[in-house]
């Protein structure tokens, strides 16, 4: 597509501004580094780390099985996202422009907010993650006592350090993508070097002892939920399910990139492999810290408060901070921003889009330590992926069965009755019932006793059913949308 096929020639204000209008090849600059260092920031974020050290010790597996399943889950995930990158980069329009082809030109709105909210709820938790990594660092310079007086969980050190995150991020955004871009690009090698530095440190201090331990983990104590088989798959999910918020607005970041191919070449080496190496350097520190303190740590700031390096404290907190921040920026600030902008493009910029998602995942993040955290980390990702899982089937189902892969760009951004993606009043009812039945489903599936055997797999079986509904109920919408595109082209 030439240059000038991006340009919207009946701009309609109420579905249009400069954040959501198609990006033409000459200003996209992302190849694949910059998809690599997506992935690499979200996989080494203190939360992705704590994450993967759990799912080691929570499902009674052996640890070859578990990170089996972590490789299996980034395959997994690099097809999602192939799927929900290919029309961004072919098109240039980010999620929300997207969703308008299956959900109408107005209905939109809704899977825009409820992307927006679980981002936005992503975007506090990941913040105060953040905010551990700078008060670890403050508490080794001041040497704040360990026992020092809390309100909601955080002590004073705490809540510095978190105001600080909030404020840095805020900051970051408002600069621009492109400052986010190089600060990501740094971030996500930095973050592999004190990763390894600090496995190679527990490794030392926990001499030969580390052998037995480590041995002990790839054993597993065969203690399952529901049997092995149901274990396995159950890490997998859960790891898909980590990454359902960024699986499904994919196109936020594919519609930067400059051709398909380095999409591709980004998401392999960011997801299945980036995965495997990180996984494996979480295992063996994991394994370490039982040696070394006696007890399991899954937190890297735990770890290194206990490793006795200053220096290693400093370079830990900062590049750890770094790898949260940016994750934390692109998978849940500017995703929300450009969600909330879209809800009323005339009136609302993407910039105060991210100030007003900022003002509320304040909140979130500082509720994280005395309330959310208390459901546990896997049912917390479980339930975020299920109300996002039939939304990613709907919009995907939509484009490759029913468009074909072929989108109208002009009418995307039309709210004229009898334009294509119009239907009723700019709403499609089919889609709306499609979501809502299999939302029902995959979310009853994490917190229902009589389906907790579906439970790692609440983010597949949502997506998947949202995307049957939907055909099933948009097949002839199918045949209709292929001849009229047949006849507009004879």
């Amino acid at each position: 597509m030439a240059n000038d096929d991006f340009q919207i020639h009946d701009i309609d204000p109420s579905l249009h501004n400069e954040d959501l209008a198609p990006l033409p090849p000459s200003k996209r600059n992302w190849g694949w580094f910059e998809i690599f260092n997506v992935w690499s920031n979200d996989i080494q974020s203190l939360f992705g780390y704590t994450l993967a050290a759990t799912l080691f010790i929570s499902y009674g597996l052996s640890g070859w099985a578990v990170l089996g399943g972590i490789v299996l889950a980034g395959f997994i995930v690099m097809g999602l996202v192939q799927l929900t990158g290919k029309p961004s980069v072919k098109y240039g329009i980010p999620f929300p422009v997207m969703a308008r082809s299956s959900m109408g030109v107005r209905g939109a709105n809704f899977p825009a907010v409820v992307r927006g909210i679980v981002a936005i709820f992503w975007y506090g938790v990941q913040t105060y993650f953040a905010s551990t990594a700078v008060a670890l660092l403050l508490n080794a310079v001041l040497e704040s006592p360990a026992d020092a007086a809390t309100f909601l969980g955080m002590t004073t050190v705490g809540w510095v350090s978190y105001c600080l995150v909030c404020a840095f991020q805020v900051m970051l955004f408002v600069r621009g993508m492109a400052w986010i871009t190089r600060f990501l690009n740094w971030a996500g090698p930095l973050v592999y070097v004190v990763m390894i530095a600090l496995m190679l440190i527990i490794w030392y201090q926990a001499g030969p002892s580390l052998w037995n331990e480590l041995d002990t983990i790839f054993s597993g104590t065969g203690d399952y939920k529901s049997g092995p088989v149901a274990a396995f798959f159950a890490v997998v999910g859960t790891m898909v399910a980590y990454f359902a918020a960024v699986v499904i607005n994919y196109g936020d970041f594919a519609r930067f990139v400059t051709n398909e191919k380095q999409m591709t070449k980004g998401n392999f080496l960011g997801l299945p492999v980036s995965l495997a190496i990180f996984s494996l350097i979480a295992l063996v520190i994991t394994a370490g810290t039982v040696v070394v303190f006696g007890e399991t740590l899954t937190n890297p700031t735990d770890i290194v408060a206990r490793v006795d390096s200053l220096t290693l404290t400093i370079i830990a907190a900062l590049t750890f901070f770094a790898a949260t921040v940016g994750i934390n920026l692109v998978a849940n600030f500017i995703p929300p921003a450009y969600d909330i902008a879209n809800l009323a493009p005339s009136r609302i910029s993407a910039r105060t889009g991210g100030f007003i998602t900022a003002a509320i995942a304040f909140f979130i993040g500082a509720l994280w330590v005395s309330f959310i955290s208390q459901v546990g980390i896997a049912a917390f990702v479980d339930t975020l992926g299920a109300i996002l899982a039939p939304l990613y089937g709907i919009i995907v189902a939509d484009y490759y069965l029913v468009r074909k892969q072929q989108l109208n760009l002009q009418d995307l951004f039309s709210a004229k009755a009898g334009s294509t993606y119009y239907f009723d009043g700019g709403w499609n009812r089919k889609a709306m019932i499609s979501f809502a039945v299999a939302s029902i489903f995959s979310v009853a599936s994490v917190w229902t006793p009589a389906l907790s055997q579906l439970e790692g797999y609440s983010w597949l079986l949502g997506a998947l059913l949202g995307a049957v509904l939907h055909y099933a109920l948009m097949h002839n919408a199918a045949a209709l949308h292929q001849a009229k595109t047949a006849e507009n082209q004879s």
